[in-house]
């Protein structure tokens, strides 16, 4: 998954972290076992996960930074590449407009679309789960495409 640099963010949110090694562009979920209990910027038990199942799950918004897990002592993050170590704060996309090749393979988007989640993360037209947005355009040849992201 990736993100072309094209994008409008109307609404992010910095109040979740994120617990495994990911790459930006799709959308997370709150995590299984989330103990999110109050309003805190800083409450550790704010996560965000790609779920393998979007069965049933609640989108929180598109991820817009990789998660890395380097050695710290050897190397430093590359803030430049909008990177953030695993277990750190994530910005989280939740309305605006972004070019993303998170798209479900076999899926043929139009614009106008209805963009729903998919597992993994994966944007897809099946609307068997949340809705997250609209699609601004069909895959270009590199399988990108437009996406008007609401996630309220």
């Amino acid at each position: 998954m990736a993100l072309k640099p094209d994008r409008i963010e109307s609404h992010t949110d910095i109040s979740f972290f994120m617990s495994a090694i990911a790459e930006r562009g799709g959308v997370v979920v709150a995590a299984t076992g989330n103990t999110n209990v109050g309003a805190s910027m800083d409450d550790a038990g704010a996560l965000v996960e790609y779920a393998t199942s979007a069965t049933g799950r609640t989108p929180m918004g598109v991820l817009l930074n990789d998660v890395v897990d380097y050695d710290l002592t050897k190397q430093h993050v590359n803030w430049y590449k909008d990177e953030v170590q695993v277990g750190g704060k994530v910005t989280l996309l939740r309305q605006g407009q972004v070019t993303t090749d998170a798209i479900v393979s076999t899926d043929s988007p139009e614009a106008g679309d209805a963009a729903y989640l998919g597992a993994n993360g994966f944007l897809t037209t099946n609307n068997a789960n949340a809705k997250v947005g609209t699609f601004l355009s069909r895959k270009d040849a590199d399988d990108f495409a437009k996406v008007d992201i609401n996630i309220s």
